[in-house]
């Protein structure tokens, strides 16, 4: 609105200078014109006229009167004029402001404060018996990947078209609105029902998932949808939004084109979540984490080889939490960089204590591969530990090899380069091909505990021998993540040409690792107890 009050201020200075010179003008020709009567009789009268006085007589008078009625007349008609055509310039701004201040500038859909005052008018407003208004929640797939190849211009293009498409899809009387971004939404009145929001929804979701062309270019991009139905699911503004979006959230989980409508078990879940979320937050503040350590063994000698650091976390409410229950939020909320920092820390002090040949592993999680300082960091917590960088094992999942191999091959560069050890983890679940092993110098593969779990079925079986030849043909190291069936579990493996294997079913805090440690190293190789 400032562009508005300043264009008022400039008018009304234009209109006062403009007023003044005016009357400026008014008073200069009355008194030119007033000197002229005054020096010159204008009705002289030979009669009586007396050329020695010079004063102003009733038809001079009249005159001078008559003149500055015209004059007076016609400073009012400019006025007039010019205050009419200020009314209009303003009327014209004023709309022109109302449009800014409601319509999307790059789409012409309405904009967030338009769709929000609709909203609260169709809550108010409650549909007909067995209907209802339905609030969709639109958000693009892949619009950023768009952005970031092609450039801002190439994705307003690819906005302003998904826009008249979205248009096109919806009922008349329907309103779509671009909330920012590359967030849409659409509130559909008097419904039939939730059927009516599923046809709408689909919809959406067809003329979203038609390629959008640009120049010779086409672009797929798809959408999330979430739904929320009013007034069963919410009878206020922000709770209406809440929930959509929570079902949005849902619906792009699928990463896929996708729509979901609210429910309540969402709702209780997203609660729990930011729950856990403020809790994890301030047990890794707190220092209130734990660490587990999963033993591994040489299955000839029965020797153990190393630990895997476990995270674990003992919540006040819901008692001890597994990580996959607390690492994804991790992974999701940022947190994951300061829990793996913590991690390696632990882990590596208490290594420290270990007898010289027990190995030391720890994950790196997905969200820690783009972390150019991971090496950095990673040298400072052995230089601060005093533990040989030989003796670390640092593991990456398969699944998170393959969906950024360019990312984890630097970091495995670089922390090789360190004297570091890297492992792959999960190996036979992330479908990595023989060009990412390779060109991703690797250490060890460690075969999927799915896979070692059925090693007594025929085909599994030859799956696992397929998967450690692949590792010993390359040059790595292959171990076991579980041991299953006893004896015959080992021998099968040992069969397979694989030497290590951990032991999933022991989970030992630092006290039990390092009495453990130094019992199996006391034996001399001989098999420790079992846990």
């Amino acid at each position: 609105m400032q562009p508005i009050s300043f264009l008022r201020r400039r008018l009304a200075g234009l209109r006062y200078r403009l007023a003044t010179r005016d009357i400026g003008a008014i008073v200069l020709t009355m008194a030119v014109a007033t000197y002229v009567a005054v020096t010159i009789d204008l009705y002289e009268d030979s009669l009586t006229a007396d050329t020695r006085t010079a004063t102003i007589e009733l038809d001079e008078a009249l005159s001078l009167g008559v003149l500055f009625s015209v004059l007076l007349l016609g400073f009012t008609l400019r006025q007039y004029r010019l205050q009419k055509r200020e009314m209009a310039r303003r009327i014209a701004a004023e709309c022109q402001a109302r449009e800014l201040a409601y319509q999307d500038p790059l789409t012409g859909l309405a904009n967030r404060r338009q769709f929000e005052e609709a909203l609260t008018t169709a809550i108010a407003s409650p549909p007909r018996a067995g209907g209802a208004h339905a609030l969709l929640l639109l958000d693009l797939n892949g619009f950023k990947q768009i952005n970031d190849v092609h450039g801002h211009g190439i994705g307003d293009e690819v906005l302003i078209i998904l826009a008249a498409r979205l248009l096109g899809a919806v009922r008349e009387g329907d309103l779509v609105a671009r909330l920012g971004g590359d967030e849409f939404a659409v509130l559909s009145q008097h419904l039939a029902g939730p059927e009516a929001a599923t046809s709408l929804a689909r919809r959406l979701m067809r003329v979203c998932d038609e390629p959008v062309t640009t120049g010779r270019v086409r672009h797929a991009v798809g959408t999330g949808i979430g739904i929320a139905v009013l007034p069963q699911d919410a009878t206020d503004l922000t709770e209406a939004l809440r929930r959509a979006d929570i079902a949005l959230y849902r619906a792009k989980a699928e990463r896929r084109s996708a729509y979901r409508f609210f429910e309540a078990d969402m709702d209780q879940q997203i609660r729990l979540r930011e729950a856990l979320e403020r809790d994890l937050r301030a047990a890794l503040d707190a220092n209130r984490l734990h660490l587990r350590f999963r033993p591994s063994f040489d299955l000839r000698s029965g020797a153990i080889t190393g630990f895997d650091a476990i995270p674990g976390w003992h919540h006040p409410v819901h008692g001890d939490l597994p990580p996959d229950r607390f690492v994804p939020i991790a992974e999701d909320t940022g947190l994951i960089h300061a829990l793996g920092r913590w991690m390696l820390t632990e882990a590596c002090e208490a290594a420290r204590a270990w007898p010289g040949h027990v190995s030391l592993a720890v994950d790196i999680f997905p969200g820690q591969l783009r972390d150019t300082g991971l090496p950095a960091q990673v040298a400072a917590i052995l230089n601060d530990s005093g533990l040989s960088p030989e003796r670390l094992e640092l593991d990456i999942t398969e699944s998170a090899l393959v969906s950024d191999p360019q990312a984890a091959g630097a970091l495995c560069a670089g922390l090789r380069r360190l004297g570091v050890r890297v492992a792959l983890d999960n190996f036979g679940t992330g479908y990595s091909s023989l060009y990412h092993l390779r060109h991703i110098k690797l250490d060890r593969v460690k075969i999927d505990r799915s896979f070692i779990e059925q090693i007594g079925d025929s085909e599994t079986s030859r799956i696992v021998s397929a998967l450690a030849g692949l590792g010993d043909g390359l040059g790595m190291d292959v171990s076991a993540e579980g041991m299953a069936g006893g004896s015959d579990g080992r021998a099968a493996l040992l069969r397979h040409g694989i030497h290590t294997a951990s032991n999933g079913a022991a989970l030992l805090d630092q006290a039990e690792s390092l009495l453990l440690a130094r019992r199996a190293a006391a034996l001399n190789g001989t098999e420790p107890a079992p846990y």
